[in-house]
């Protein structure tokens, strides 16, 4: 099974990402890479607001955090005279909410990843400088050393680990969202799609994983009927009406659309969860640095006393994300194999 990319899973597949283009517009002109909109506000030292400017996709919730002095003693010692963490974000042109997207000031960078990077960098006792670009400048960014660590998205393969190290932070999920009053769940086995119609994006990871159950169910003499769409908002009109009974997504993406209509006549739930990586691996989403650069490991500490401290919890909880909560942040955790990476 391939993996698409991060701009592939949340531009190319049918995902509440269609509102992106007004809340980024600013974004678009800005080329390849964007430092000046993705700065925050000046807060006090070892308070990093969560949810800001997030345009009603998030609770907005001032976390304080320290500076850890025995977990910031692990940086390696360019990055700790420095006294930043310089984070990359992969956003450009469009962004993928509630991931990374420009704020309701048309100028700086929220989303639930940046406000990771944040937190992780209050921990280490670094100041964050965030650098958005594209999908593709993100690599090289982090190749040049012009960014020390990413937090955009980016799931953890065996194939990405012949040039990156990665600390983990959440689960990689796929997600089946409904209308409100629906009764039906996933509960975690497909054989509860018998009889459904479903609709997925053309040419999306989702798109292979439920081919391939439809395939099963027809061997058992059952019936998923697969629908498409050409854009959210025909998606939604199908679900709302009734055409269709449950779309199949990336989670973060239905997750931000549940809150987006949940004061709508059209409220929406999420219905139920599946790993981006299939039936025989949890996927997950990582921190991303250079090989041997030595921060994987202060930054999985960092991740690990955020998770320890309820830090994360309240993270996770201000983008509705608390259904991708890892137990702890894992250095190098086993990735996609080569022959699905």
């Amino acid at each position: 099974m391939r993996t698409l990319s991060l701009r592939s899973r949340f531009l190319r597949g049918v995902t509440a990402s269609a509102a992106v283009a007004s809340l980024a517009a600013g974004l678009a002109a800005c080329g390849g890479d964007s430092e000046a909109a993705t700065r925050t506000g000046s807060a006090p030292a070892g308070t990093v607001t969560v949810g800001a400017l997030s345009n009603g996709a998030a609770k907005e919730t001032e976390l304080k955090v320290p500076e850890v002095k025995s977990i910031s003693a692990e940086l390696p010692q360019e990055v700790a005279k420095s006294g930043r963490l310089v984070l990359g974000v992969g956003a450009l042109p469009a962004g993928f909410p509630p991931l990374a997207y420009v704020g309701q000031d048309q100028k700086t960078l929220t989303g639930a990843e940046p406000d990771l990077g944040r937190l992780v960098a209050a921990v280490l006792g670094l100041k964050p400088e965030v650098k958005n670009s594209t999908w593709e400048n993100l690599f090289v960014g982090i190749d040049s050393g012009k960014v020390d660590v990413a937090f955009s998205n980016v799931t953890d393969t065996e194939e990405r680990k012949k040039k990156y190290e990665f600390a983990s932070y959440r689960q990689d999920n796929l997600a089946f969202e409904v209308p409100e009053k629906s009764t039906w769940n996933f509960a975690g086995d497909y054989r509860n799609l018998a009889g459904k119609t479903v609709a997925v994006g053309a040419g999306t990871n989702q798109e292979k994983i439920l081919l391939e159950w439809k395939a099963k169910l027809a061997k058992e003499g059952k019936k998923l009927t697969v629908k498409y769409f050409q854009d959210n908002n025909s998606v939604y009109l199908a679900l709302s009406s009734g055409r269709i009974e449950a779309y199949f997504g990336p989670n973060p993406g239905i997750s931000y659309h549940i809150t987006q209509v949940a004061k709508t006549p059209n409220p929406t739930r999420n219905a139920g969860k599946f790993s981006g990586a299939g039936d025989t691996l949890q996927g997950l989403i990582a921190a991303t640095a250079k090989k041997d650069s030595g921060l994987a490991k202060p930054v999985a500490d960092a991740i690990n006393h955020l998770i320890e401290d309820g830090q994360y919890a309240k993270w996770l909880a201000a983008w509705n994300l608390s259904n991708e909560a890892v137990k702890t942040s894992q250095v190098n955790p086993p990735g996609l194999p080569l022959d699905n990476s």
